[in-house]
């Protein structure tokens, strides 16, 4: 499955989790209800998973936290904010760079049009 086969389900699933809850709650009550329904469709997901930073010599074994991913190709960083912050797209994009996936999705389940805060990042490797 490619990626843009996969981004293309897990957009089918952030409706399905938007339609049903709706905005205003917890990041984390999204991303279990979208982790959920992601493997109800046979998709491979991993959640909170815990990746090593490493630079020159340092190396951390837990640097960073990836939100949701999906079939071991798209990141997906779940957000429940007012607004997305140009910070929110640059920790995705630099999520994409470090784990070296070529597709990222940012989704912020607190507005009003979800359409519009389905954000699709390409890490040009």
């Amino acid at each position: 499955m490619t990626e843009n086969e996969i981004s293309y389900l897990i957009r089918g699933a952030i409706y399905k989790v938007y339609n049903n809850i709706g905005p205003g709650l917890l990041e984390s009550v999204y991303e279990t209800a979208l982790v959920y329904e992601l493997r109800k469709i046979g998709l491979n997901v991993k959640s909170q998973l815990g990746l090593p930073f490493i630079y020159e010599e340092l190396k951390m074994e837990v640097g960073f936290r990836i939100d949701i991913f999906v079939e071991n190709k798209v990141i997906v960083e779940v957000k429940s904010v007012e607004h997305l912050a140009e910070l929110h797209y640059k920790q995705l994009l630099t999520y994409l760079k470090l784990s070296e996936v070529k597709l990222g999705l940012l989704v912020n389940f607190n507005t009003s049009e979800i359409n519009e805060n389905i954000i699709r990042i390409v890490n040009h490797l």
